[in-house]
Parts: structure tokens; sequence; C-alpha cells
């Protein structure tokens, strides 16, 4: 079988097109996989380290504030589904499979006016513009969750809900010191791992540098590991450096984690954004989570998905409002370090929230419509 991917631009949507390319390869032996992304988007770094060749094709979102670039984006989103027919008259894929994104709209669009199968995944609850403009021309569309029906126009035979893919590797650890010593945490008693996003999220780096300052820094036995994005990478590598973090072993500042299942495996707490597959992952790993949802997204999403774990006791929310320089942060995330109990609680409480056949779900919808 042959399977373009197409989906771009944020981890939220490029992660889930690779955990679909890996079940596929389980199920499907042989086949061939290609993905579509645009020329800027984090799929340039995260689609060849899993193996997979990578199409371009440029298309960009239009800006909600009067602005010139408008114009290019307007021409892009017109003109793009004809450079990606060209892709598909190359690759001749049975099937197109898009997971959001703006690079979704082009690709996607130009499989239906080919007929070639096309189907979507929509993590959200919330449909992204590409989903929302796609959703009259393709074959099906793949849910996680059941509201997301009432945003799409279209016939209800096309929605099927079936959770979040999530990559190999994403299964609660049976030993957390194993997990530890497999990533060289092993001499640490306790782990933290924190992260903002692919892009970054500046008022999380700001609060977990602090965090690090004063307190991960004065507890050698904690290990801190935090990914600033490509975005912040600058900025908080010289608050980094500002605040005299380099020069402590327990301490270490990444621009991304490409062994997310691995680090998470190992670690005792997480702090983060709450994504949908954030939400799904770590859900799947049974980790007591800080959730800083961004305030920056459609409908509030990210909140709306966190308040229904907190809710059940099995996250904390604190808001971008609230972080108080990263002092509510610390105090929050030193509390639970010191209660190993508290944390064990909330872990199984996340894993409730797990859907264990998601992949297996989307297989048989793949193997349905081809």
């Amino acid at each position: 079988m042959r399977v373009l991917m197409t989906g771009g631009g944020t981890s939220g949507h490029v992660n889930p097109a690779i955990a679909i390319a890996e079940s596929i390869k389980l199920n499907f032996p042989g086949s061939e996989i290609a993905f579509v992304g645009t020329p800027r988007g984090i799929e340039n770094k995260t689609v060849p380290a899993a193996g997979y060749k990578l199409y371009h094709v440029d298309v960009r979102g239009i800006r909600r504030s009067l602005s010139p670039a408008n114009i290019r984006a307007a021409y892009l989103a017109l003109t793009s589904p004809y450079r990606a027919k060209k892709i598909i008259k190359e690759f001749k894929p049975d099937i197109v499979i898009g997971t959001g994104g703006y690079v979704s709209w082009p690709v996607c669009k130009a499989a239906s006016m080919m007929g070639v199968p096309c189907m979507l995944h929509e993590a959200n609850a919330y449909p992204g513009v590409a989903v929302r403009m796609l959703s009259g021309c393709v074959d099906k569309i793949l849910l996680n969750f059941d509201k997301s029906a009432e945003y799409l126009k279209c016939p209800k035979e096309k929605l099927v809900t079936v959770g979040n893919p999530l990559r190999n590797g994403f299964t609660p650890p049976a030993d957390i010191r194993e997990a530890k010593k497999a990533i060289g945490a092993d001499g640490y008693e306790k782990m933290i791992l924190s992260y903002g996003g692919s892009l970054g999220a500046q008022y999380v780096n700001e609060a977990v540098l602090a965090m690090m300052r004063d307190y991960t820094k004065k507890h050698p036995e904690v290990l801190h590991v935090h990914a600033v994005g490509s975005i912040e990478l600058a900025d908080a590598t010289k608050m980094f450096n500002d605040y005299g973090l380099a020069d402590a072993p327990n301490i270490k500042l990444l621009e991304y984690i490409y062994d997310m299942p691995a680090q998470m495996a190992a670690a005792d707490l997480l702090i983060c954004r709450a994504g949908a597959m954030t939400i799904s992952e770590v859900a799947m790993m049974q980790k007591p989570t800080i959730f800083i949802p961004s305030p920056n997204v459609t409908e509030n999403h990210q909140y709306k998905n966190a308040r229904v774990l907190e809710e059940k006791g099995a996250a904390v929310i604190i808001e971008e409002k609230d972080l108080d320089g990263g002092k509510r942060l610390t105090e929050v995330a030193s509390g639970l370090l010191e209660d190993e109990s508290g944390r064990v609680e909330m872990g199984c409480r996340a894993g409730e929230f797990a859907v264990t056949d998601a992949n297996r779900l989307i297989i048989e919808e793949i193997r349905k419509l081809v």
C-alpha cells in the first residue's frame, strides 16, 4: 500500500501523522509512506528523523489582523492544490491521510479532485481551519472528541470517533527506575520534564527557568529537563545563562525532545501545555502533570482539555496569568515532588482517560477506505 501523509507546522499535527505511519508499517508490511509538509514547520526535523521522505508545498495561514502577508497567503491557498497534484501524480498513493495544519488543505483538496481516497484525523475538540474547509470533500474524518462533529458541516456517516493515535513507546513504565536508567538519569532521585510545545512558549519558558533558578539548582537530587522550542531558543538560552544555570549538572535545556516516550517514562512530574495530543500522551503514560494551557488557541480548548482531567484529580492547572513569575509553578511543583502518594494517585487517575485502542481503530478505518 502506498500512503501519503500530510500535516505540519507544529508537533500537534506532525506526531499524529507519524504515529499513524508507524501503525500502517506494522499492519501493512511493505507499505511505502511519504509525507507532505511546509518548508518551515517542525516536520522538517521530525519526519526525516523518523525515516520518511518529505515533500514540500508552500502554504500559509491567514492572519487575523490586516496584513500584506494575507495577500500571499490567499494566493498560496488558491494555487497550492495544483502543486500538490504534482506530488500525488509522482508518488501515486492508494490513500492520502491528513492530520491538520495548513498543509493538509492543498494535499487533501488535490486528492479529492483526483479521486484518490482521502481521510482526515482531528485531534482537538474544536476542529482546525483546514479540517473544517475539507470536511465536505474528503471521504472520512476520524475524531478524538465526539463534540468535534458539532462543528463540521458534512454527512454524519463520514465521522468516526477513534481517539488519538500515539507513537510506539507511549506505555506506562513497569519500573520508573529502569526508565531512568535507560536515559542515563538513574543517579537522580526524581525527574521533572517540562516543555511548552515544538515552537516554544515564552511565559512557560520564563516560569520554568525561574523555577530552575529558585528550586531545581538548590536540589541536586532532582534532574530537570526542559525543551524551550525553536522560536524561543535564543531568548531562553540567554536567560538560562544569565541565571547561572549552565553549570548545574542536574539541569538540561533543549530545543526539542526527540525521544519523548523515553523521557516521559522516566519523569516523576510533567509540566506542559494541554494540547489534545499531549493530553493523550499524559493519560497513556499515567503521569502526574501540571498543565499550563495556552490562552492563544481557538475556543480556549487547551484549558477545557486540561479541566476535564483536573476535575477528576488527574492533573493540576496553572493558567499563564497566575504563574507569578514562576513562583506559583515552583510552589505547586515542589509540593508534588514531596508527595509521592499524591503523584501516584494523580497518575493513576490520568490513566483512566487513556484510549488504548485508538491505533487499531484507525487502521480498521484505513482498511475499509482503501
